[in-house]
């Protein structure tokens, strides 16, 4: 059965799922920002299969967010180093880490990943702040609201109307 794509709809979470929406390939880009680079390295630390290892990491460089470093020539063998648009994902792994670690603890010993910031020396968690005031950002003080790159045609559609209109 063939999946729905996203990758055109007018939504960045939509896009961004039809990307990363499988549950290895977010856990591949975690082990890239542990410092994994080489496939067998992947694969042990995974346990993933080699070909769906192969597949997410083809489908990581063809969209850029890994790029394929050769480190050997005999034969040709290649680190997947995070490229700037992969290291962008970081603040998304932290929102996730920080969601489970609220909501699916196992027990009451605490997160089991903990991030150190380097910059002041503490264990720390994610919080999402705007970007213009550094506030908290919450569903009771955010709306969301159509941007330039909303697709006209579907703005003038009664259903995406009221969706938006429920935000104002």
């Amino acid at each position: 059965m063939k999946r729905t794509s996203f990758a055109q709809w007018p939504c960045s979470i939509a896009r961004t799922m039809d990307l990363l929406g499988d549950w290895w390939t977010p856990l591949v880009l975690r082990d890239a920002f542990y410092g994994v680079r080489r496939f067998d390295e992947f694969q042990q630390a995974l346990g993933i299969a080699r070909n769906t290892l192969a597949d997410r990491l083809k489908r990581l460089v063809d969209e850029g967010l890994l790029e394929k470093v050769p480190y050997q020539t005999e034969p040709v063998r290649y680190d997947y180093v995070l490229t700037e648009k992969g290291r962008d994902f970081y603040p998304v792994l932290l929102a996730m880490t920080r969601w489970g670690d609220k909501w699916l603890a196992s027990d009451e010993a605490g997160p089991p990943i903990t991030v150190h910031h380097l910059a002041c020396g503490h264990d720390t968690h994610a919080e999402i702040v705007c970007a213009e005031c550094a506030g908290p950002m919450t569903p009771d003080d955010t709306r969301m609201r159509r941007g330039p790159g909303f697709p006209a045609r579907l703005a003038r559609r009664p259903d995406v109307e009221e969706r938006f209109a429920r935000q104002e």
